[in-house]
């Protein structure tokens, strides 16, 4: 069963393992198709589910909209976090990719999400990348506007920086409910430059994407030596695959990351949920960092 947690002291609650569709265009469902695919992740507990404005080039919340409009009674069922703050070329008036988080356009995008997504109201907006032009009191207006409509429940952002963090919660009468970052065993920055250590001090979980690599972890030859001990690791776990360990690596650390999974396979989805049973010890854990830098801690 997967559990749930409280996102931070204000809340939401979330599935503890999340159904991310950054690659639902890829996945080449039908409508019908992809009711079945969220039914299958809903009743198997995983209920939240990530998205973003950019997504498949603008896309992907439109088809997902499309499938709840087919099973309207799913949206009870779930919480829906999407993002905003990246304009990408895949729209014609936008001569280069750049941010963009000014009061009118958060106001607008949320809008644009909540009719592709064919609901009432977001669970979680998030700024999607930090923008060096942010004016966090613009920010802050956007969002106390739409909290007060009641067309989004809760606000965070993704990739930021502690001060970047800070900055903006400054201007915000409610907590931040998370920061959406990369955490994998081959991408390993933010565990010591103090993005986590301030999230564990504020009690808020932060959501982790990417935590296979993008599919590196297992097509990359520079990370055999780190495939040989998540298999050594899942051995002594008794874990089924690799990828149960490094969910398992992942939510091991002390801030309680919530990890993203990003196939459209569910027999994957669901392999993914024993993670949640396994005891990883602290050896363990450096054994999976170790191999994944190629060095001992100093």
């Amino acid at each position: 069963m997967v559990q749930r947690i409280t996102l931070a002291p204000q809340g939401p609650e979330f599935s503890r393992l999340v159904m991310g569709y950054w690659r639902l265009m890829e996945w080449k469902f039908s409508a019908r198709e992809l009711v079945s695919f969220i039914e299958a992740h809903l009743d198997s507990g995983i209920t939240t589910v990530d998205h973003a404005d950019i997504y498949g080039g603008y896309q992907c919340e439109a088809a997902f909209g499309e499938a709840l409009r087919l099973a309207p009674h799913l949206r009870q069922r779930m919480e829906i976090v999407t993002k905003c703050g990246i304009a990408t070329t895949a729209k014609e008036e936008n001569t280069l990719g750049h941010y963009i988080t000014s009061r009118e356009h958060i106001l607008r995008s949320a809008e644009t999400s909540l009719k592709n997504l064919a609901t009432d109201s977001l669970d979680l907006l998030l700024i999607h990348r930090p923008d060096p032009l942010m004016d966090a009191d613009e920010v802050a207006e956007a969002f106390l506007a739409l909290h007060q409509s009641g067309k989004v429940r809760h606000f965070g952002v993704s990739n930021f920086t502690p001060a970047q963090f800070m900055l903006l919660q400054s201007r915000l009468p409610f907590t931040l409910a998370t920061n959406q970052v990369e955490i994998s065993p081959v991408y390993q920055p933010l565990l010591l430059d103090g993005t986590l250590d301030q999230l564990q001090q504020l009690r808020i979980r932060p959501m982790a994407w990417s935590c296979l690599g993008g599919g590196r972890l297992f097509n990359d030859a520079a990370f055999q030596p780190l495939r040989d001990e998540l298999q050594n690791v899942a051995q002594e776990l008794g874990a089924e695959t690799i990828e149960q360990v490094v969910y398992a690596w992942v939510m091991r650390l002390p801030s309680q990351p919530l990890p993203i999974i990003g196939s459209g396979k569910i027999e994957r989805v669901r392999a993914a949920i024993p993670a949640l049973s396994l005891e990883m010890t602290r050896q363990q854990w450096f054994r999976i960092r170790k191999a994944a830098l190629g060095y001992d801690v100093p």
